[in-house]
């Protein structure tokens, strides 16, 4: 499938059922959520008696061949709050690590207890990040076991989300240190495995409606069948690693292929804190008059917000590429889904810092939302690989790939046919035409007319 701007019906309507959840469900609560760090679980119901709690709905919008309904669900939802955003979202970036790696009887298993049902929910966890490591995911020190059909699991885990109180844990952990990240697999663990302990939930600068949590493993036990995509499958690759190892060429992770995969998804996210502050912004600047006339009015003001008005639209079309990128199974060989995290995330910080400006005092106090926006969006330019990181993945990229030649280059396009011998811009079509306007003066109306309609720019839709 081609990349295009033109959104399906289906997605419009997505579009509108999720904003309008998020005008009606999610503002009216997200100041109390925020300042009391309470985890939202009615909004949870209600996202789930609308459908947006669940492991189907999560991958169906994944399926999408244009890659454009999850971000376009993303966007919408964390338009309404970033914390309860992320909370209703969650457990569905454990379903995409586990999709990574878990065998078909796996993911049956395990995917519907990520969520659970309409007044029976249940939570999942991702548990990547160390105290350690951060962003560094080779740098990876919990590990794992062999003990008769046991795995027993030791490690300390920091920054996860719904950590110590979702029923399903996916967590990252070394098999054979020396391989690095090749050599790390995904495990369940369920919530309430002796060996699982909650060490603190950690109190956050924003997105305080999500749970967020320090975890240890502790001698942590769990079946065989917990192991995601099973002993055999993970011998293969392990001894795949340790043959690329032995060639320098590196191997595979689970765990970077779904960083990969979701670095849009964040950056989606990032977009819709964007522009909410952006949207706030323009409104009050509307609404607010000094020296006689609106401040928007004044270039000081109107200026910065068209730059942010820019900057959205470019973040968007960046993370809109890369999630159509990831649907079609293009290689992302210059951070392409670096460059939309980097991008959104860093424009969602200026256009709220930028909201903030324009409402002067009362954007730096509680009364308006613009300074939990603020908050909100910081978080953006640090998990799921902070700015540096992104800028560190792409940087790499440059003097190998670069020379290939822009992405567009390489993208997927017609094998042959008509198109390619006779389509606009080839070298047969520009010799006819130029042989057809030499006779043009000697030809009949009928035949000028197509002679122009070779060489005129096509019209719309064409």
């Amino acid at each position: 499938m081609s990349f295009s701007l033109e959104l399906t019906p289906a997605q419009h309507d997505l579009v509108a059922r999720v904003h309008r959840f998020a005008e009606e469900e999610i503002r009216p609560v997200a100041g109390h959520y925020d300042w009391e760090e309470e985890f939202p679980w009615p909004v949870l119901e209600r996202a789930a008696e609308e459908g947006f709690y669940n492991a189907l709905f999560y991958r169906d919008l994944i399926s999408d061949p244009t890659g454009l309904s999850l971000p376009l669900f993303m966007e919408e939802l964390f338009w309404g709050c970033a914390g309860i955003g992320l909370s209703i979202v969650m457990p569905a970036l454990a379903l995409s690590a586990m999709a990574q790696a878990a065998s078909p009887d796996q993911l049956v298993r395990w995917a519907p207890e990520c969520f659970g049902t309409p007044g029976d929910l249940e939570l999942a966890a991702l548990c990547i990040s160390e105290p350690q490591g951060g962003s560094d995911v080779a740098n990876l020190r919990t590990t794992a076991r062999k003990e008769g059909g046991e795995w027993v699991i030791d490690g300390h885990k920091i920054w996860i989300g719904n950590g110590g109180i979702a029923n399903v844990h996916v967590v990252n952990a070394s098999v054979d240190p020396e391989l690095g990240h090749s050599g790390q697999a995904l495990f369940v663990v369920p919530g309430g495995t002796p060996g699982l302990k909650l060490v603190r939930k950690l109190e956050k600068l924003g997105c305080r409606a999500s749970h967020t949590a320090e975890l240890r493993f502790e001698d942590c036990r769990v079946p065989e069948d917990h192991l995601l995509g099973g002993s055999d499958r993970l011998d293969e690759r392990l001894d795949d690693a340790r043959k690329a190892k032995s060639r320098a060429d590196g191997g595979g992770s689970a765990t970077l292929g779904a960083f990969e995969q979701t670095r849009p998804m964040v950056a989606a996210q990032a977009l819709g804190i964007a522009r909410a502050a952006f949207e706030f912004g323009c409104e009050y600047a509307g609404g607010r008059k000094a020296f006689g006339e609106p401040i928007i009015e004044n270039q000081g003001v109107a200026f910065p917000l068209a730059d942010i008005a820019a900057e959205i639209d470019a973040a968007r079309l960046l993370t809109w590429r890369a999630a159509w990128m990831g649907a079609q199974g293009v290689p992302f060989r210059l951070g392409e889904g670096s460059m939309s995290k980097l991008k959104a995330s860093e424009v969602a910080v200026r256009a709220a810092e930028q909201a903030i400006q324009v409402c002067g005092g009362w954007g730096y106090v509680r009364d308006l939302p613009v300074e939990k926006w603020y908050r909100d969006a910081k978080l953006y330019t640090i998990f799921e690989g902070t700015s540096e990181i992104q800028r560190l993945v792409i940087g790499r990229t440059l003097a190998e790939a670069a020379p290939e030649g822009p992405l567009h280059f390489r993208l997927p396009g017609n094998k042959g046919g008509f198109d390619r011998s006779f389509g606009r811009g080839t070298k047969r079509r520009s010799q006819a035409a130029m042989a057809l306007l030499r006779i043009a003066e000697h030809t009949p109306a009928a035949l000028t007319r197509t002679v122009g309609s070779i060489v005129s720019p096509p019209k719309k839709g064409k």
